[in-house]
């Protein structure tokens, strides 16, 4: 693979918004030339710019930047290195280039973090917008040692540009900080777009109020960016006292249909991830719809893309450390994209692309049963299993590190749960995912009894549900009657048996089907 030479420039301007396997199977493998990736969920391949060097080991993908140019997504990335080397930075830019979202080739980095007196010795999450024929990269600068501090912003807004979306250079006199009255430790995330109400460019930034520390995506304006000058409007959405966010990161503004969508994420309350306001119009009243959340906390950063046609969300599916069924959740891992749907009543919903299922269309796999347990019966297709005080279970063999789990599930009674089981190891351990009547909900548990993730949903008894699981290496995706999605860390999973779970339930599954990429 050919990589770029990038020109790194030292900044400072001008003051006002935004750039936040057992085999451990990851994914982001190499194969059918040096820069295509098998992976569905990329994560950025090793030494991926030769050499030995360690900080050029395999890594993670964190914060997604998606940008669609030409019939191609350029999915920018925040590269999230195993080994990051003492007085080096971190969280250098790269990408990925797809023209389908099911097959990906990896670009290598893009933009370099700086030394450890420039203000991106960590670059953080940002934008890329065209204006002319030029592109625009505006990102996160950030810099934390106690030396830069003492005069400096922790967090900037920094720019790069580039004719060609691949060769970018810095630009030296770009820099901005947060304006009298909002936070310059945390300013970061910048999502830059035409405005076309206002006639002219909006910057949205993630930062707080100083002092009150209110969560706020403060809102910037340029006639034009080549001139570097962006001024300061009012926040367009502000945390309410009821959601008390402390930030809210990666924010994301669309419109699709009649509605403008307001997305970003949150990492610190009871409920966390990706989530969404709606309004009829750019400035809003912002509301907040029932569900507002685009998948569980293990899918993070969601940021959109569209190609015309279709929007797309892309968010990083958190890894665990240590990477097993009982680790914690850990920054950066893999990326997942969903489709966004508009339902009726204008709330988004999402479903798994159609470029995506078409890979596992062909090879069917043997969905022989290996084991009951319970009050659990499979006849011709159809796997009844009823429960009580005991716990029903039917069990299949491996079906490897890709796989598709397709079936219709009805739950019989109005508490319970019923659901997916995948044993993580070869002594019991297991990760399930479960359907809870009660709750109103799907949630994802480790053998320990630990909720990992969880997506509201409002289920009734006796209705059958379309339900697909899409699993590559330790990311296991649910769909469920292409509305809703719940993403999943299950390490193990590819050795180990799966099967059919019912806890106080009576769930009936049929047409159950396991496909695989041929």
């Amino acid at each position: 693979m050919k990589y770029r030479n990038i020109i790194v420039l030292a900044s400072i301007f001008f003051s006002a918004v935004s750039c936040s396997e057992e085999e451990t199977y990851i994914g982001g493998s190499i194969s059918g030339g040096e820069s295509e990736m098998t992976s569905i969920y990329p994560a950025p391949p090793s030494q991926w710019m030769g050499g030995t060097d360690p900080y050029y080991s395999a890594g993670y993908t964190g914060d997604i930047m998606p940008f669609f140019d030409n019939g191609k997504f350029h999915i920018y990335f925040l590269h999230d290195a195993q080994n990051k080397p003492a007085g080096k930075g971190f969280h250098d830019i790269h990408k990925y280039l797809s023209t389908d979202l099911a097959h990906f080739t990896y670009e290598g980095q893009m933009i370099p973090f700086g030394k450890a007196t420039d203000p991106d010795f960590a670059t953080g999450t940002g934008s890329v917008v065209k204006v002319g024929n030029l592109y625009y990269f505006y990102y996160t600068g950030h810099n934390g040692t106690p030396a830069f501090l003492q005069s400096n912003a922790r967090e900037s807004v920094l720019c790069a540009t580039s004719s060609d979306l691949e060769n970018w250079t810095k630009v030296p006199s770009f820099k901005l900080t947060a304006p009298a009255g909002y936070y310059n430790f945390d300013f970061r995330d910048p999502h830059v777009f035409y405005n076309d109400e206002l006639k002219k460019y909006s910057m949205l930034v993630s930062t707080q109020t100083e002092p009150g520390r209110k969560a706020v995506l403060l809102h910037f304006t340029s006639a034009d960016p080549a001139s570097g000058k962006w001024d300061v409007q009012a926040p367009i959405y502000t945390t309410t006292p009821e959601e008390n966010y402390l930030m809210m990161e990666c924010a994301d503004i669309f419109k699709m249909g009649n509605y403008w969508y307001l997305m970003f994420s949150e990492n610190w309350s009871g409920n966390k991830g990706t989530h969404y306001r709606m309004a009829t119009s750019i400035n809003g009243p912002w509301l907040t719809p029932k569900n507002d959340m685009i998948d569980g906390e293990y899918f993070y950063a969601g940021k959109t893309a569209s190609d015309g046609n279709n929007r797309y969300v892309f968010g990083w599916n958190a890894r665990k450390t240590p990477e097993n069924d009982s680790g914690n959740k850990d920054w950066a891992g893999n990326m997942v994209t969903h489709q966004l749907v508009q339902n009726a009543d204008g709330t988004l919903g999402t479903q798994a692309l159609q470029s995506v299922k078409d890979l596992f269309s062909k090879k069917t796999v043997s969905t022989e049963v290996d084991a009951t347990s319970g009050n659990a019966n499979a006849n011709n297709g159809t796997y009844t299993l009823s429960s009580a005080a005991e716990k029903a279970m039917i069990t299949f063999k491996p079906i490897g590190k890709k796989a598709k789990i397709k079936a219709e599930v009805t739950l019989g009674k109005t508490n319970g749960t019923a659901g997916f089981v995948f044993h993580t190891n070869d002594t019991g351990s297991y990760y399930k995912i479960v359907f809870d009547i009660a709750q109103s909900k799907i949630a994802g548990y480790n053998s320990a009894s630990q909720e990992t993730a969880r997506i509201p949903f409002q289920f009734q008894a006796n209705v059958k549900y379309d339900v697909e699981i899409i699993t590559e290496g330790s990311t296991a995706v649910l769909y469920i009657n292409g509305k809703i999605a719940l993403t999943n860390r299950i390490y193990g999973r590819d050795k180990n048996k799966w099967g059919l779970l019912s806890e106080g339930q009576n769930a009936v599954f049929t047409n159950l089907q396991v496909t695989q990429p041929e």
